[in-house]
């Protein structure tokens, strides 16, 4: 096989990759949301609301000293 002709395949074969790759994000962000995905997002908005909590105490301890 001449080096042209390896290189073509293997050009062929990374741009079959890339479109596979995209083409299945397209499909997996057409899906609606899942269980597992809620419950990281909520997972996600207890711990935003613990940080937010432990910044207002550590407030206002700093404000009593």
């Amino acid at each position: 096989m001449s080096e042209e002709n390896m290189l073509s395949k293997r050009v062929r074969s990374i741009a079959l990759a890339i479109f596979l790759v995209l083409s299945g994000g397209a499909f997996l962000t057409a899906c609606d949301q899942g269980p597992a995905e809620e419950a990281g997002e909520n997972i996600d908005d207890a711990a935003d609301d613990a940080g937010d909590a432990m910044e207002d105490a550590a407030d206002e301890v700093e404000d009593s000293m």
